[in-house]
């Protein structure tokens, strides 16, 4: 039975550990090309790296297919071809990894019900007292769907070059398709706020004097920053990577219809129209130079506060970025709600 309070029902709630089959892989919504930007396909680094010329040929298909359908401009098929979203992966290394548990409940500001996950560090069990950190997903994902192609308990396991990530709990819950924004009648931003942290504070993790930060990848590397500017008395730190930030109402609507319900939603949830709210939180931006949201991702970048670190580097909007910036983005987060910059 679930519970609108957000309380983990016992007969739902499952602990797991994520060195089994890759979370992101089960359950994802079937994706309509003609909304989706290729944030989409859940690889793996051994993945992405196993299929060398093959898996090139393979997003180069995906992305005439996303081109036909006006996703994609005709450029970032071309800078596949030639290279340009090749990247060098920084060497990474697994600890064993942390509990995690999964469960649902009944979110009344989603009037449905949803599916969760929370991850810990190696040594930390459930009911652990640390900091938070909200993982949004992107299109098409859900709450099983990962961090930068890791389940959330590998992520939080992974060592780049030999450096381990302060400890910190990472958690995920289903968000739709909706870019985090509220709709009529289905309000993701207000889950998170009040169903969700609540939730995860009854268990330990996010409790004062522990803070909270905000993760997101494409639409929910959005949605992270959406998180931050309207609620900077909850959020400490956000990191966003590759974020799907549109310039225009017009833009946005062509590419996906649902994202926002009205030219004064847009308005109202732009974030880089609104990017001063961030005025005293730290932030993490990266995006590709060859990524399609490109143009948005300057223009936000030029709206943060002096003190965001922004990087804008070689890469597209696809995994081989995402994964490249997975790690350096928590440890920006652990490295600021535990104090240990």
């Amino acid at each position: 039975m679930s519970h609108g309070d957000g309380t983990p029902p016992a007969s739902t709630a499952a602990r797991e550990r994520s060195d089994e089959t890759d979370e992101g892989r089960k359950g994802a919504a079937p994706l309509s090309p003609a909304h989706v930007p290729v944030e989409s396909r859940n690889w793996s680094r051994r993945r992405i790296l196993a299929c060398g010329i093959g898996g090139l040929i393979g997003t180069m298909f995906a992305g005439f297919e996303l081109v036909d359908h006006g996703v994609l401009p005709g450029k970032q098929t071309l800078d596949e071809l030639d290279g340009a979203c090749s990247l060098s992966i920084p060497a990474e290394t697994f600890a064993p990894a942390g509990p995690s548990q999964s469960g649902r409940f009944f979110s009344v500001a989603r009037n449905r019900t949803v599916g969760y996950t929370i991850a810990y560090p190696q040594g930390h069990d459930l009911g652990s007292a640390l900091p938070l950190v909200v993982s949004l997903h992107g299109f098409g994902g859900n709450h099983l769907s990962g961090l930068g192609g890791l389940s959330l308990s590998r992520a939080l396991a992974a060592r780049t070059n030999g450096k381990a990530l302060a400890p910190i709990a990472l958690v995920s819950v289903d968000g739709g398709g909706l870019y985090w924004n509220a709709h009529p009648g289905d309000d993701p931003m207000a889950m998170i706020v009040n169903e969700l942290i609540p939730m995860c504070q009854r268990l330990g993790i996010g409790r004062p004097p522990h803070g909270i930060g905000a993760i997101g990848i494409s639409m929910g590397g959005y949605g992270a920053l959406l998180l931050a500017e309207k609620h900077p008395q909850l959020i400490t730190a956000v990191a966003s990577i590759s974020p799907a930030a549109w310039t225009t109402y017009a833009q946005a609507r062509a590419a996906n219809p649902g994202a926002f319900a009205s030219a004064m939603d847009f308005a109202n949830d732009d974030v880089i129209t609104h990017a001063s709210a961030l005025t005293g939180i730290p932030v993490r931006i990266a995006s590709g130079t060859n990524d399609p949201f490109h143009p948005g991702v300057v223009a936000l970048a030029k709206a943060l506060p002096k003190t965001a670190i922004v990087d804008i580097s070689q890469g597209c909007h696809d995994d081989s970025f995402f994964a490249s910036q997975q790690h350096a983005s928590l440890d920006f987060l652990g490295a600021h709600l535990t104090n240990t910059l």
